[in-house]
């Protein structure tokens, strides 16, 4: 077999695996679409696209008898609540654990490491009993202390690899200048690791809009409800299969999020590449 036959196989193989790769990605998508535009609520269609769309559910999202936009806030003050609170956090952490030597330091690092193969379900009790006792159960401010307890270790370990590729020879030269470590952190490490803390922003903003499991356990009031556990009660009850609706929402809250990730993927390239390039 000649190199050229074999280059042809080879770019076949590939295209043919694309192909099978974009029919698993985008025929689901394409379906839930058109789940949204068709009549009436049932789970089946003749076809993708309806021959005879509606853009009712849509409008019924946006109308008084629905929570929608309600479970839409409460899912984005989440959201942002976290993406902002992960920064923060994640940035001091790992700013300590990159640029200080202090006893119990390696051990943190093991820690957190191994935090990281358990799921904070796995502690879903202790937090469940531990929100009833301070008075946060069924409410949306201890639902993103949970979602903030439980991205540190992940996160921590994402941002020290990137502060490690920081050269050191810079926190000295600005010491000379009579900088603090604040000042250095604040002047010099946040402004070079911007691609990283906007890979930790997205992440943590988009878990809580997807997420319904730990929503589901701490809230209980419908008022307090996430989109996740909201639309998950038009299919929940069996008086109330609402598909098309439950299609509905779930595409209004895939655009925004597929086009915010869209333009900030050139972030997330060099951010992750960067990241995990050291430990």
């Amino acid at each position: 077999m000649n190199s050229k036959l074999k280059s042809k196989l080879e770019l076949t193989a590939i295209y043919l695996i694309l192909a099978v790769v974009a029919v698993v990605i985008f025929y689901p998508l394409l379906w839930t679409i058109g789940m949204s535009l068709n009549q009436g609520t049932s789970l089946y269609s003749s076809s993708i696209i309806p021959d005879n769309f509606s853009l009712e559910h849509y409008q019924w999202l946006f109308s008084p008898e629905s929570d929608y936009l309600l479970w839409y806030k409460n899912s984005l003050i989440v959201a942002f609540a976290n993406a902002i609170g992960s920064v923060v956090l994640t940035a001091f952490v790992a700013y300590a654990f990159s640029r200080f030597k202090f006893v119990g330091r390696k051990n943190g690092l093991y820690i957190f490491l191994l935090l990281q193969m358990f799921p904070v379900m796995m502690a879903m009790v202790a937090l469940y009993i531990f929100l009833n006792m301070i008075g946060l159960l069924d409410s949306l401010t201890g639902l993103i202390l949970i979602y903030l307890g439980g991205q540190i270790p992940f996160n921590a370990w994402l941002v020290k690899g990137y502060f490690d590729t920081i050269p050191k020879e810079l926190d000295e030269a600005a010491k000379i200048d009579g900088a603090g470590p604040i000042r250095i952190f604040w002047s010099i490490l946040l402004p070079l690791a911007k691609p990283i803390l906007e890979v930790v922003a997205l992440f943590n903003f988009m878990a809580p809009l997807f997420d319904f499991l730990l929503p589901s356990i701490v809230l209980s009031s419908e008022e307090n409800y996430t989109l996740a556990v909201g639309l998950y009660n038009f299919i929940n009850d069996q008086f109330a299969n609402n598909f098309t609706r439950f299609a509905a929402g779930s595409v209004l809250i895939a655009v925004p999020i597929a086009t915010i990730y869209l333009f900030l993927q050139r972030f997330l390239i060099s951010g992750l590449a960067s990241g995990g390039t050291k430990g």
